[in-house]
């Protein structure tokens, strides 16, 4: 890069000096030496520079914004450390990884960090024993170095909203005195909503090429859980369908179904229904956003997809590891998928992301109002619509690339030199149709591409290369997202 540099210093001296000591020097001749010298500055930037200044231009607001947002149900308190550490404190050893749907003691706990960090994946689960989870939370939250954040899908989502000074936000869920402490001012709780104690979720992170025993990190991620009770019985949600009477939202954010994980199977189905009549109650003009979380049992996510969530609701936020468990769930394309391997294939996700609302989206067959996806993972983004119903998803799906690029390293702005470009350069759109090929332009990176009357949106993630915070980088990805979406009257 420096030899690039010197080189292009150099021209633009000899430019110089030709202009000021050689006017007869045709005209011609100085436009051609220019074109070098603007052709060498600009391959001097980066591709990730070039990136930014693209999105930057991209980044526009909606002619139609929202004003007042109300976002539930799950709330609690982030116990934020390093997971190895923990784990070395609670006198664990390194052994051999293991998945568990139900953490049940310290070994569970050991068994399914080690599987999920040797993936480098986000997963989430609950802690069935109370008295041994408070003993683990002690200890976290007494471990040097431990840090407390707002945490919960919608608490987080609420708190990334709040920093708009022109949005209001309400936030229904279970909040108690530290959490009401760390939201900003800017968000309303309603007292319904508040608690005498907070619920506390523990946030296990580990960096790219962390080692514990025979475990290497692929790259950064972090492992949660809890044994959190208010949340998993969705014990806010009637209070919040109940306060948008008064509060009026112009869009609704609802999050902490995958929370009700923990129930037993009669008491989780029962809920369900329950927190599917509270959804019908909300006015049908009130667009909903869903924001799915980690999930571990098929028949209950089959049940969401099923049983009326899914129609409910406008739009949907998720991950690789949601999108690949969603599809296998209700056998739609690609369920014999074990896992991804490396970055997922954009023409595997953008498969399963045309089905969903394709079987399960609006169409004049179907009570259905889903019409938007917005599908986050480490390297790029896709914003999925189905046309007449959402504008400004450029500036979206832009705008959630630059918040992913921002939170993981703690900048204000991009700091190219803190992040890397991850996403394939080429890509198909799609590995069950005859697809199209798209080599990706770093000055134009948000790539758009149409199928049966569904709209893609696909940017790259510039990645931070040494991530100071993974956790809610998802809810902050949506929020922004969301925040630059527009809703088309119908």
């Amino acid at each position: 890069m420096w030899q690039r540099s010197v080189c292009v210093g150099l021209l633009a001296l000899v430019l110089g000096y030709l202009c000021l000591l050689g006017p007869e020097l045709p005209s011609s001749a100085l436009r051609h030496l220019s074109a070098s010298l603007l052709g060498g500055l600009r391959g001097a930037r980066s591709l990730e520079a070039r990136m930014v200044a693209a999105w930057q231009q991209d980044i526009v607001r909606p002619a139609r914004g929202w004003a007042r947002v109300a976002v539930g149900v799950n709330a609690c308190v982030d116990v934020v450390l390093s997971g190895v550490k923990l784990l070395r404190a609670l006198g664990l050893q390194p052994g051999d990884g293991r998945n568990h749907a139900v953490l049940n003691s310290p070994e569970d706990l050991k068994e399914a960090f080690s599987h999920f960090m040797g993936k480098g994946a986000a997963a989430e689960r609950f802690f069935s024993d109370a008295e041994s989870f408070h003993h683990i939370a002690r200890t976290a939250a007494e471990y040097p170095g431990a840090q407390l954040y707002v945490g919960g899908n919608a608490a987080l989502i609420g708190q990334r909203l709040a920093t708009n000074p022109d949005l209001k936000i309400l936030l229904c869920g279970p909040v108690g005195p530290k959490l009401h402490e760390l939201l900003d001012d800017n968000v309303v709780v309603p007292p319904e909503s508040m608690q005498e104690r907070d619920e506390f979720h523990l946030i296990l992170e580990y960096q790219a090429g962390e080692e514990w025993g025979q475990v290497r990190a692929p790259n950064a991620n972090r492992f949660i859980f809890s044994h959190d009770l208010s949340n998993g019985a969705l014990n806010m949600l009637e209070v919040f369908v109940s306060s948008l009477d008064e509060f009026q939202p112009d869009l609704v954010v609802l999050s902490g179904l995958h929370m009700m994980e923990g129930q037993s199977k009669e008491t989780r189905q029962r809920r369900l229904m329950e927190a599917v009549a509270s959804i019908s109650d909300i006015p049908t003009d009130i667009p909903i956003h869903l924001e799915l979380a980690s999930m571990t049992d098929q028949d209950f996510m089959s049940n969401i997809i099923h049983q009326q969530v899914f129609p409910l609701v406008n739009s949907i936020g998720l991950n690789e590891q949601e999108l690949l468990f969603l599809t296998q769930s209700a056998s739609g394309p690609h369920a014999s998928l074990a896992s991804w391997s490396g970055i997922p294939d954009v023409g595997i996700v953008s498969d399963i992301l045309f089905w969903i609302l394709k079987e399960h989206g609006k169409a004049a067959e179907r009570a259905s109002d889903l019409t938007r996806i917005h599908f986050h993972t480490l390297a790029y983004h896709i914003l999925v619509t189905v046309d007449g119903y959402w504008g400004n998803q450029v500036a979206a799906v832009a705008a959630g690339a630059r918040a992913a690029g921002t939170q993981a390293c703690a900048t204000e702005t991009i700091d190219t030199s803190k992040v890397f470009l991850k996403a394939p350069l080429e890509f198909v759109t799609s590995q069950t149709e005859a697809p199209s090929k798209i080599s990706l332009n770093p000055d134009e990176p948000v790539v758009h591409w149409h199928r049966e009357g569904i709209s893609f949106h696909f940017t790259p993630v510039l990645v931070c290369k040494d991530p100071v915070r993974t956790v809610g980088l998802g809810d902050t990805i949506s929020a922004e997202g969301l925040l630059y979406s527009e809703v088309y009257p119908q």
